[in-house]
């Protein structure tokens, strides 16, 4: 098996899962997100496009039903020994064959937890499931019980996301060393991109975002490319990803000249980023990242400017993002504590000027704060 924790740390993983079940009184978790079932069993596919379902017992059974092309990848990558296969066909029934199999572990008339917010659950294997189930067992919707225990990284986990930090760093220096005008900026992602897959990392949960010019501004990535004007300025936002641990990082860099109306911003996100890791701290909620980020816009007039957000954790993920749960935003409860992971971006965008200034880095509380996990500068970088 190609499995990259021990034995012993997803047996540990599988209790915590279990004692949680217990606590919210459900006799199993029908899991479809594809982060649960890596942080759970080691297995790693992008199956999860169609119908597929990892079935966890308080009793410790295990079972996953998928299709055929995953059954070796899931005998490979995972410790899961119990796997049953669904035919395609016109008449598939994978709802109706996953009711079976729990009829057949005595699921009948008891209540399972479901991962109904995953990409691997549509909307419309979602109603099939809900079809199926109906009349047979209650179910309720779990959907943050794993993800509530994965939030907090254990040291071999954090061994990944520092490599993957490291990563990060590498393909950053990619891009300082290439950008400069007249660079086409497809040699700058390939470069970058390279960085990470000679280094042994892995492809991100989603597309690294780069835009110049007006493009700049974007927060997605798109289509199409562009060489660098004289005067210009570049927006990258990347994760360094190792086991799919992912560590992201975002910096604009001004390309020929940096204007006073960037400079001013750039003072801006710094201050907001100090006072965001200042506000990081364990025990405290971490809506109040997101209100010290708010506060250092708001008082220095760059309201209509920032976001509605400041960043959110990082972990394993996979397509079709790596943003992870839970996010920095006004009220967010979720209290801090050490070991969480998460990405800080100080994010200003003035489309009245048609201006960006974007930095950001990834950062790890600790048993009094936070640090960045990143050994760049956050300094503005003109080419």
């Amino acid at each position: 098996m190609a499995l990259h924790f021990t034995l012993e740390e997803y047996a540990d993983r599988r209790q915590d899962t279990i004692d949680r079940l217990v606590e919210r009184n459900l006799d199993g978790l029908l899991i479809f997100r594809q982060e649960s079932m890596y942080y759970l069993t080691g297995y790693d596919s992008f199956g999860y496009v169609f119908f597929q379902c990892l079935y966890l017992g308080v009793d410790g059974r295990l079972m996953l039903l998928t299709r055929v092309p995953d059954l070796r990848q899931a005998r490979h990558t995972s410790m899961i020994e119990d796997i049953r296969i669904w035919v395609d066909g016109p008449d598939a029934d994978p709802a109706g064959e996953l009711r079976e199999i729990l009829d057949g572990f005595g699921c009948k008339n008891r209540r399972l937890g479901v991962e109904y917010d995953a990409y691997g659950l549509t909307a419309a294997n979602g109603m099939r499931l809900a079809k199926s189930l109906s009349g047979f067992c209650g179910l309720t919707d779990a959907s943050d019980l794993v993800s509530r225990l994965r939030v907090v990284k254990s040291p071999a986990e954090m061994r990944y996301v520092l490599k993957a930090a490291d990563l990060a760093d590498k393909a950053l220096d990619e891009a300082h060393r290439l950008a400069a005008p007249g660079v086409d900026e497809g040699d700058i992602l390939a470069a970058m991109q390279g960085a990470i897959f000679s280094g042994g990392g892995d492809y991100p949960g989603n597309e690294f975002i780069i835009g110049s010019g007006k493009d700049a501004l974007l927060c997605r990535y798109k289509s199409g490319r562009r060489k660098l004007d004289t005067e210009d300025q570049l927006t990258l936002e990347w994760t360094g990803v190792y086991r799919h641990y992912h560590a992201a990082l975002m910096r604009t860099i001004p390309i020929g000249r940096a204007t006073s109306r960037q400079r001013e911003m750039y003072r801006v996100t710094m201050d907001a980023m100090d006072a965001c890791m200042n506000a990081l701290k364990p025990g405290r909620p971490i809506g109040e990242v997101f209100d010290a980020y708010a506060q250092s816009c708001d008082t220095a007039g760059m309201r209509r400017h920032r976001l509605n957000a400041t960043g959110y954790s990082l972990g394993t993920t996979f397509s079709p993002n790596w943003m992870d749960w839970p996010m920095f935003y006004h009220g967010n409860p979720v209290v801090a504590e050490p070991n969480m992971v998460f990405f800080l971006h100080m994010i200003l965008m003035d489309s009245d000027a048609g201006l960006a200034v974007c930095f950001g880095h990834t950062v790890m509380v600790t048993e009094t704060g936070c640090r960045s996990l990143s050994s760049r500068p956050l300094d503005l970088v003109i080419k």
